[in-house]
């Protein structure tokens, strides 16, 4: 299929945006990853705490699903499993070293996008060093992304924030102003998306943009967190965190097979469901369709990190996704 020229910008990070990106790819020339910036686990936490260097992981995962360059790709996501760089993906050192020899993080990123052989660019969220908070109805605050991650809310839907306040990037800004196509990536409600939709001028750059908004809902819940949540909650938790209104909501209507539900079910997750009738009264257009991957396997779902275990887990399948997103650019 020939490549549109739409400009088309992806907010989030982390595996919802890698799967994403990677179809996107072969249907877009102009292709932006907008990054969220709070990742404090893992090998990226360890590079943030020792180093005090911004957190590469998420960019580096965007970066290699934007590659044209299979054996770099390879390079960018191996990681080593002994040894004083036990749990430490080469991208990620990559990075860290880039930032420090230039003084520069979004330098850093930019020439690890030309050693990738990208499509198009990937771009920090942020380029300040901070750190996300989570405050509750009752007062509780919690702070770091991934103890965040763990956390149990109590059936809350909790104020997120970052810390210092920090300053949307402007080549961010300039990306969501110039895009056709906003795209807001699956992955984590509080901890993945949040931290990119709550950092200040964040609001004001979608509500002035003219690009047509669109959600990409997640396919299972995550417990403790987003409980019995249906696509009309997430979308709208979505919209909470930057204040503004999404034009299409993007949800799967087919049940995943029964033998992985179950599997998810003894982690307390389950197949995020929909109430058709609330969906087609929302201010955005719901579009069902079958989402979710027919194609499944084991994963590593850490991405290498020692605390990582290994799954067969539901996922969606990005091509389906990215013919979608093309029909309502040119609807």
């Amino acid at each position: 299929m020939e490549k549109v020229g739409v400009k088309v910008v992806v907010i989030g990070g982390g595996t919802g945006s890698f799967t994403l990106l990677s179809s996107l790819k072969q249907y877009v020339r102009d292709l932006t990853a907008l990054v969220n910036m709070a990742d404090d686990g893992g090998s990226t936490g360890i590079l943030r705490d020792e180093l005090g260097v911004l957190p590469p992981g998420d960019i580096r995962q965007c970066l290699v699903a934007l590659s044209q360059s299979p054996k770099v790709r390879e390079l960018f996501n191996y990681r080593f499993d002994s040894g004083t760089f036990s749990g430490h993906a080469f991208g990620n050192l990559f990075l860290t070293a880039l930032e420090k020899l230039t003084g520069s993080f979004a330098e850093a990123v930019e020439t690890a996008g030309e050693v990738l052989n990208v499509v198009g660019r990937v771009e920090p969220i942020t380029l300040d060093k901070v750190t996300l908070v989570m405050e509750t109805a009752n007062g509780e605050v919690v702070r770091g992304e991934h103890v965040i991650g763990d956390a149990d809310f109590a059936s809350q839907r909790p104020l997120i924030r970052l810390e210092p306040v920090p300053r949307l990037n402007p080549a961010a800004a300039q990306a969501i102003a110039e895009a056709e196509l906003v795209v807001i990536a699956p992955g984590n409600l509080y901890t993945s998306l949040a931290p990119a939709l709550v950092v200040p001028g964040m609001h004001e750059a979608l509500m002035s943009t003219r690009a047509k908004k669109v959600y990409v809902c997640n396919l299972v819940t995550k417990p403790g967190q987003t409980d019995g949540f249906l696509v009309e909650d997430f979308a709208a938790e979505i919209e909470r965190f930057a204040d503004f209104k999404l034009d299409y909501v993007l949800y799967n209507d087919t049940k995943p097979d029964d033998v992985l539900l179950k599997r998810y079910a003894h982690e307390n997750e389950y197949w995020v469901e929909y109430d058709e009738t609330t969906l087609k009264a929302a201010h955005y257009k719901a579009r069902g369709s079958a989402f979710v991957s027919r194609e499944f396997k084991a994963s590593n779902s850490g991405d290498g990190d020692p605390i990582a275990h290994t799954r067969t887990y539901i996922r969606h399948d990005a091509d389906t996704i990215a013919r979608a997103l093309m029909k309502i650019y040119f609807s």
